[in-house]
């Protein structure tokens, strides 16, 4: 697996395509994105990102340079933590183990070049199958937010976890 920055006109497809319906967009994004996602909305809050939090996107490829996964990735000087957001990998490679592997090369990326202390990052309670992946990747949960977020007739705490080097 290998880390790039994502370049729209290579990879808005892919990444658009693995998530098909309203309750796992919520849960990868929380609706930070519009739902079914565009290109125009995501290039819009990714430069938004980008401009106030300082969130520099990437995707993940196999060796031979198939797009598999995407995060953003942002550094606070003041704090010398790193946060990952917009976590999602392709459904196909999904319970392979590459969420983690990518998770993985993220914070390396975070600690060795950007020279991180901290990466956190946020998932919600409801989401099992990424809270496996962080802690799995050696995150742990550092606090939570009850009712932090609702979909629908659905109310989602929030957790806060984070690795150290």
């Amino acid at each position: 697996m290998r880390l790039r920055p994502y370049i729209a006109e290579l990879d808005f497809a892919a990444v658009s395509s693995w998530i098909n319906d309203e309750r796992a967009h919520a849960l990868w994004c929380a609706n930070r994105f519009s739902f079914p996602l565009t290109q125009e909305n995501f290039a819009s809050v990714l430069s938004e990102h980008a401009l106030n939090f300082g969130d520099c996107p990437f995707v993940a490829t196999t060796d031979s340079g198939k797009t598999i996964g995407f995060f953003c990735l942002s550094v606070n000087t003041e704090t010398n933590a790193a946060m990952l957001k917009f976590v999602v990998l392709s459904p196909e490679v999904r319970g392979k183990g590459l969420g983690r592997e990518m998770i993985g090369l993220a914070v390396r990326y975070a600690v060795e070049l950007a020279c991180a202390d901290t990466v956190r990052l946020c998932v919600f309670n409801v989401n099992s199958a990424a809270r496996r992946c962080y802690t799995g990747a050696g995150f742990t949960e550092v606090s939570a937010d009850e009712n932090a977020f609702t979909y629908r007739d659905e109310t989602w705490g929030r957790w806060h976890m984070e690795i150290s080097k």
